[in-house]
């Protein structure tokens, strides 16, 4: 189990709105809506339930033994709680118009041709996504992947906040099942874009290709009202 596994479980919690005792969604179900498998999920309940966090009665199912710490600014979790709580789509989508051309900019001179395939490699999981769930949680890899790339470690961690935050958000918007974004999707056709610019080392065209996907999301945002 990779560390980004417990990561999504970690960030479904602290976004579910499950209080102490509530039950967890049943295996598949969270499987799917987190995009991991069930080998990958139980190692990653284990170790929650090693921290006193959940609670495993057979029979009946995973529960959440005791709330999520509350944030005491100690650490970037704590940082993501405590502005998640404040913070709305649209504030969301603006922190990432400030941040994210640029990121796209350093990752085109910066990035490894072991990070530029991870990056494909997470473009062409989320045209595959079977749920929005999945596909959120994979565009967040993706962001946060490009953030890496681009070399510089404060920016990865401003990301990593800003990320952490837009994913809880995203959370609370979601519905319980979908069937995941149509083929035609706009954000599909964006990141190839930005992908192609990265791997052409051209910084302008990748932060100018970022911050056009972004303003899409947002139209699309308010269009959905």
């Amino acid at each position: 189990m990779s560390d980004k596994v417990l990561t999504r479980v970690r960030n479904w919690i602290a976004s579910s709105g499950l209080t102490e005792g509530g039950r967890l969604p049943p295996e598949r179900e969270l499987c799917a809506r987190l995009g991991v498998s069930r080998a990958e999920l139980r190692k990653a309940n284990l170790v929650l339930e090693s921290e006193g966090l959940l609670t495993r009665h057979v029979g009946r199912g995973t529960f959440l033994s005791k709330a999520p710490r509350p944030a005491r600014g100690g650490g970037i979790d704590d940082a993501i709680a405590t502005l998640a709580e404040s913070t709305g789509p649209v504030d969301a989508m603006k922190a990432r118009l400030v941040l994210e051309p640029e990121i796209a900019r350093l990752a085109a001179m910066n990035a490894t041709p072991m990070q530029l395939r991870e990056l494909r490699r997470l473009a062409g999981a989320m045209r595959a996504a079977s749920s929005w769930s999945a596909y959120e949680v994979l565009d967040g890899e993706f962001h946060e992947t490009m953030a890496a790339a681009s070399g510089n470690s404060l920016l990865q961690a401003l990301h990593k906040i800003m990320n952490g935050v837009r994913l809880v958000v995203v959370w609370r918007r979601l519905k319980t099942s979908d069937l995941g974004p149509d083929p035609s999707y706009h954000s599909f056709a964006e990141h190839d874009v930005i992908l192609t610019a990265l791997e052409n080392r051209d910084g302008a065209a990748a932060s100018a290709a970022m911050q056009a996907h972004l303003n899409s999301t947002v139209s699309a945002m308010t269009a959905e009202g």
